[in-house]
């Protein structure tokens, strides 16, 4: 089996997650108003929205991937980078909604810089294989 066939599959299951947050997310600033800190609300924000915003995106890397020429191996490889770093920079506001204090960094602000880290990895190595494939 292809990277370019089974992620994509992870990543539009994935946004029933997603889907689940939004819900989620909604009852707790209507029905059950007052739960959720404002420090905590922000961060299930950002972290629900970047969740989304970033499988889709990782939808778009999936149909540019083949276009590459790289090896099923590096395919692969680059493929888990991506998904892995979505998972670490929305999971990363998570984890600091649960963990963190306002203003001072916590396991989970590392997480989610570290995501960035792999997303932009993957995503320099799907530019630069288009370009030498040009």
């Amino acid at each position: 089996m292809e990277a370019s066939t089974l992620l994509p599959a992870v990543a539009v299951f994935s946004l029933v997650t997603v889907e689940f947050g939004g819900h989620a997310l909604l009852r707790l600033i209507t029905v059950q108003h007052g739960t959720l800190t404002a420090l905590r609300e922000r961060f299930f924000r950002a972290g629900h929205a970047h969740a989304g915003v970033l499988l889709v995106l990782s939808l778009v890397y999936f149909l540019y991937l083949p276009r590459t020429g790289f090896s099923s191996g590096t395919e692969w490889l680059f493929g888990i980078l991506l998904l892995a770093g979505v998972l670490a920079q929305s999971g990363g506001f998570f984890l600091h909604l649960a963990l963190g204090t306002e203003g001072q960094s916590s396991p989970g602000t590392h997480l989610t810089r570290a995501g960035a880290v792999l997303i932009a990895a993957a995503l320099i190595a799907l530019g630069v294989g288009l370009v030498q494939h040009l």
